[in-house]
């Protein structure tokens, strides 16, 4: 049995506003969570950027956490999002949403279906391509 995705409401890391996760949100939506620090979320969000930069489709929306409970500084996680990525980037409020979410290391990738459930979740040791096949499954 697939579970409700846990709604949420974070601000947004650089910007004003906030982001609210809806109930069901009407698309599928791809959650990362991240640490600027972090080796695998260095190796995971560049390819995750890419994949942002090439959908032309209202079927799938993008987010990305940083996951402030667990970054270096504020001011570490600022740099790192407008060195590398222009997908909506928001901040935890600590690890609140990272720990909603049952994550246990960064980056962590949850595929949340269009009726609002968890369908898929990635910790720091999958694979890119099991992702992106992941993603193809549940757009399709």
């Amino acid at each position: 049995m697939l579970m409700k995705a846990p709604v949420f409401t974070l601000p947004y890391l650089t910007g004003e506003g906030s982001y609210t996760l809806p109930e069901t949100p009407g698309k599928v939506t791809i959650l990362t969570f991240w640490a600027s620090w972090c080796p695998d979320s260095g190796a995971d969000m560049p390819k995750k950027e890419q994949l942002f930069d090439s959908l032309h489709t209202d079927d799938v929306e993008m987010i990305t956490i940083n996951v402030a409970g667990r970054e270096g500084t504020r001011e570490d996680a600022v740099k790192y999002k407008e060195k590398f990525l222009t997908q909506p980037t928001l901040e935890d409020n600590g690890t609140e949403v990272y720990d909603l979410y049952g994550c246990t290391g960064v980056p962590t990738t949850v595929i949340i279906s269009s009726e609002g459930e968890i369908v898929h979740q990635f910790g720091d040791d999958a694979s890119f391509m099991d992702i992106m096949k992941a993603i193809g499954e549940t757009v399709e």
